[in-house]
């Protein structure tokens, strides 16, 4: 009796080894069906960002060989007139598209998310807002750039028979209204994505808060204040954070609206436009990977900032 339970026991024992040796054998087969995206985000992602970070302290210029010059780069870049008028520039434009952007989108949130409205073919909606985000830069350019004309453009057609202006405007070749033109391009283009950010955040949120709230008489913008607002932070982070990434970085609008150069007066000059150009016109490659390094440093404290904004006050309150 004994000689056949060791027996059975044993046999249990080695069965168990084959399902565990089985069983980690096909763990390591699940690395395969991953490692074609590896390789590509290696090679695509962080390769790139390695080599850029290795050629900002070089001098390499796209054809000869990259010498190392240390920080020299980055010292250039602190003292770059040229670089931070670009991001003086790219800050306006940010400002200008995210308070319309967002103002825009909260509104449109307030009004679709208020229960008393009740407004049907919301994602009928939805698709009308996020259209402008699906159109090309290109094409977005090429429409309001005859758009803008300011000697056969529609806007300051309909603005003079409506008797608002009393004379054409030149939108396009004045820096104060290029910079106001493209900052709200910008917003129209991506306030229908803030929109389904936001909308999403509000759907999220339990109806019974809201319907408590109007029991108890609660008006439209207490509950707005008081149940909308503090319950979308973590989706207003989002938004805030995405938007200032990508608002610091644009490029395509001002560039392929203009003469490519920031005109008017370098007024459209962004961050990124600078960058592009000492690259690729200048062949100054090894500071412009400095610039691209600069840029993201500049990003990364900004978004800390917009963190801290919204957070701070609540730890340090706890």
């Amino acid at each position: 009796m004994e000689i056949s339970m060791n027996n059975k026991k044993e046999k249990a024992n080695i069965s168990t080894k084959k399902k565990g040796k089985k069983k980690k054998n096909l763990d390591n087969r699940g690395y395969l069906f991953i490692l074609p995206f590896l390789i590509v985000f290696l090679v695509f992602s962080i390769y790139p960002i390695l080599r850029t970070l290795y050629l900002s302290f070089t001098n390499f210029d796209g054809f000869t060989d990259p010498q190392f010059v240390g920080i020299d780069n980055y010292k250039r870049l602190f003292g770059d007139s040229i670089f931070w008028s670009a991001f003086g520039n790219t800050l306006k434009i940010w400002i200008i598209n995210i308070v319309a952007q967002l103002g825009l989108a909260f509104l449109l949130t307030i009004i679709f998310s208020d229960i008393k409205y009740k407004i049907r073919g919301l994602s009928i909606f939805r698709a009308l807002f996020y259209l402008p985000n699906l159109i090309a830069a290109t094409s977005v350019a090429f429409l309001f750039a005859q758009l803008l004309d300011w000697q056969y453009g529609s806007i300051n057609q309909m603005l003079l028979d409506a008797g608002i202006i009393s004379s054409k405007i030149n939108w396009l070749g004045q820096p104060k209204t290029a910079v106001l033109a493209v900052g709200i391009i910008g917003a129209w283009m991506w306030f229908g994505n803030s929109f389904l950010m936001l909308m999403a955040g509000v759907q999220g949120i339990s109806k019974d808060y809201y319907e408590a709230a109007y029991i108890d008489g609660a008006g439209r913008w207490k509950v707005f204040t008081n149940i909308t607002l503090p319950l979308l932070k973590p989706i207003m982070l989002y938004v805030a954070i995405t938007s200032l990434i990508g608002g610091l970085q644009i490029f395509d609008i001002p560039f392929l609206i203009t003469d490519g150069i920031g005109s008017p007066s370098g007024a459209l000059n962004t961050t990124v436009m600078y960058l592009f150009n000492t690259a690729f016109k200048y062949n100054n490659v090894g500071y412009a990977a400095a610039i691209a390094y600069g840029l993201f440093f500049i990003i990364a404290i900004f978004s800390a900032i917009t963190f801290k904004t919204m957070y701070g006050s609540k730890k340090e309150a706890k």
